[in-house]
């Protein structure tokens, strides 16, 4: 059996439908489906059952997964980058996570946590995932803080020689239509377009770049989960990894593709941020892939221009979940 935490959420979801497209069904997933529409995450996935997340650790807890799962895709937790509410990200993100991984390695099962790319704060001591720089991240809220305790304590515990946790950038595409606000600006840009014919960016705050020019390592959802899998099928290889493509890119560059998939003419606006967010803006992302690719990952990325084209093509046009048939 494998378990997907989080399976009905963006990654999870997108993870169970990989493994449906190699023929794999007997999954648990776990979550928490509450009042929000990611349910239909799960509706063109197969799956053994299906647990909610208090439930689920309760059984844990009590022993009665001790024996049976080989591995554990724990991708659930809190993601909001704007969550006020530490007790609680501590709570969900942090101790949650570390009650799996210890029942995780006491019972021998594999386990593959997310982290996040929000650990390494400004940016300005560089996106290495060598585990003896983690001590030094400052992430600038409380939801990469809440991953970067974990990633802290696993190291303390010696359990990084066990477990792989990967620090996801910026990952976008079919499965995130649920997540509000913290969905990718690939499909707020879409939405914007196909609503009033333009899109709007924040201008910059920052004099080393133009409005647009600011850069991130934008990240499919298929290359991304490429990558996740590639920790399942090489079970000696453990520690932080970086999940991304290795290649910052513009925010213009990622507006003007999303007009070249509807085929509409380039109009962005750039407005005023707001000063709370000024405070914590992120400028420049790029993931260090060269760990993932010494460890023996090999795949290539899907370009921007592409995987833009595909999202918007094959889903966001015609109204498409990811599954063992689309992934």
């Amino acid at each position: 059996m494998i378990i997907v935490t989080g399976g009905a959420g963006f990654i999870g979801s997108a993870i169970i439908a990989a493994l449906n497209a190699r023929g794999t069904e007997d999954i648990l997933v776990v979550d928490e489906l509450g009042n929000n529409l990611k349910f239909k995450n799960l509706v063109n996935l197969s799956f053994a059952d299906y647990i909610e997340k208090d439930d689920f650790l309760d059984m844990v807890l009590e022993g009665e997964f001790d024996k049976g799962p080989k591995t554990v895709f724990h991708m659930g937790a809190c993601s909001s980058t704007t969550e006020t509410d530490a007790s609680y990200l501590v709570r969900n993100n942090y101790e949650y996570t570390k009650l799996l991984a210890a029942w995780a390695s006491d019972n021998d099962i594999r386990f593959i946590y997310a982290s996040s790319a929000a650990t390494y704060g400004d940016g300005a001591l560089g996106f290495s995932d060598d585990e003896k720089k983690l001590e030094q991240f400052r992430p600038l809220n409380m939801y990469g803080y809440s991953k970067q305790l974990f990633d802290l304590w696993a190291k303390r515990s010696g359990l990084l020689d066990k477990i792989v946790g990967l620090k996801y950038f910026n990952v976008f595409g079919p499965n995130e239509y649920h997540k509000a606000d913290m969905r990718s600006f690939i499909l707020k840009g879409y939405e914007q377009i196909t609503d009033y014919g333009k899109v709007k960016l924040f201008k910059s705050y920052d004099d080393n770049y133009a409005d647009g020019e600011y850069l991130r390592d934008f990240v499919y959802i298929k290359d991304a989960v490429d990558m996740t899998l590639f920790f399942m099928d090489n079970p000696k290889v453990s520690g932080i990894y970086n999940i991304g493509t290795g290649k910052a890119r513009t925010w213009n560059d990622m507006v003007k593709a999303i007009f070249t998939a509807v085929g509409a003419e380039v109009k962005i606006d750039y407005i005023d941020m707001t000063e709370q967010l000024q405070k914590q803006y992120q400028y420049y992302t790029q993931a260090d892939i060269s760990k993932i690719k010494a460890a023996g990952y090999s795949n290539q990325m899907t370009s921007l221009e592409d995987a833009v084209s595909d999202y918007v093509k094959n889903y966001l046009e015609n109204s498409n979940y990811l599954s063992a048939n689309n992934i």
